[in-house]
């Protein structure tokens, strides 16, 4: 089975309020790229990436009369994808959504949410992923209500052997300091954010310790705009929201291979999932931002890894036509695992 995870940058502006492609030679809202090249470039990589099933993070918006799950179905239709069944779970108010497109005739997906739903007072206990977590982060005495703004998608998967997987799909809040005019105030907003970003984490970790604690198979899996040393803030905390989620100490702990190359490396070669342009520099940076991180029964399979960087892949580089879809189709790279569940 191979499953994967792909943060699809402004994936919304490609549908009309019916879920129609906009097939059409229009600008995307990607940089130099038209709305038909952009639709083509992310069928291209879709097909090439064959997944049974593929965590859509930034999927298109589910609002009024936009439907993600309609938008997802036409848009498989259209690139004549084997994954053409979409699931979503709690939507939200940002135009991106997290979506499951799956393969139905391999596996049988549902939203299936754990944990209590909360009031606006909230839970401390890890509760349902629409509801409010308290917790005191910055040891004050004084308990902070935490919302996610991009609920996680929690799904429950059926192969067609009969395996039943946990997925967790996940898009952690970013940390940029949007509204900063300031030094101090990127300063004060990033730090703040760095603060949610962690509750989040804590939040999250909670249920995949629940999971662990009844041995079931667990894959997380997403873009947590976060890595080991990836900004100067983490020091404030001593620690990163991806060593939360993984697992710290004596706990029970989540594996991923890139991840785990990095974690306590602040120099040298690392993995990459994204190429961003940096306009005041002039030039590209990359980071480690998306990760599939699976239980401890699952990694016992000897699942393989792989990330899709056009330019760090050998497969992916000399494949001109895929080189120019993963560049044309989003900032970011697909993350797959092949894994055998019935070894």
């Amino acid at each position: 089975m191979r499953l994967a995870t792909w943060n699809i940058e402004w994936f919304n502006s490609l549908f009309d309020d019916e879920g129609a492609p906009l097939d059409d030679g229009e600008w995307s809202s990607r940089h130099d790229v038209t709305r038909h090249d952009q639709l083509a470039a992310v069928g291209h990589v879709m097909t090439a990436l064959d997944a049974d099933a593929l965590m859509i993070i930034e999927a298109p918006d589910h609002s009024g009369r936009r439907s993600t799950v309609r938008a997802l179905e036409r848009f498989a239709q259209l690139a004549g994808l084997r994954a053409r069944r979409a699931l979503v779970g709690f939507t939200n108010d940002t135009q991106q959504e997290i979506a499951l497109l799956y393969d139905p005739d391999e596996v049988e997906a549902v939203h299936d949410p754990r944990g209590d739903p909360t009031g606006k007072t909230g839970s401390p206990d890890a509760p349902r992923f629409d509801g409010v977590f308290r917790i005191d982060l910055d040891i004050d005495a004084v308990e902070d209500l935490v919302r996610f703004s991009k609920p996680p998608l929690e799904a429950r998967l059926t192969t067609r052997e009969g395996a039943v997987l946990r997925l967790i799909g996940v898009h952690l809040k970013s940390k940029a300091p949007y509204g900063a005019s300031t030094p101090a105030d990127v300063m004060r907003i990033a730090i703040t954010n760095r603060r949610k970003q962690l509750a989040q984490a804590v939040w999250l970790r909670g249920r995949i310790e629940a999971h662990l604690a009844l041995d079931e198979p667990l894959i997380v899996l997403g873009d947590f705009n976060d890595g080991p040393g990836l900004d100067e803030y983490e020091g404030l905390f001593g620690r990163s929201s991806i060593e939360v989620v993984l697992g710290e100490g004596k706990a029970l702990r989540l594996y991923d291979p890139h991840a785990r190359s990095v974690l306590g490396a602040r120099i040298g070669a690392m993995h990459s999932t994204s190429r961003f342009y940096m306009n005041h520099e002039g030039r590209y940076m990359q980071a480690l931002l998306d990760y599939i991180m699976i239980s401890p029964d699952l990694l016992a399979r000897g699942p393989v890894w792989r990330i899709w960087h056009p330019f760090d892949d050998p497969a992916c580089y000399s494949d001109d036509a895929l080189r120019r879809a993963l560049l044309a189709a989003s900032d970011h790279f697909p993350v797959t695992l092949d894994i055998d569940l019935e070894a």
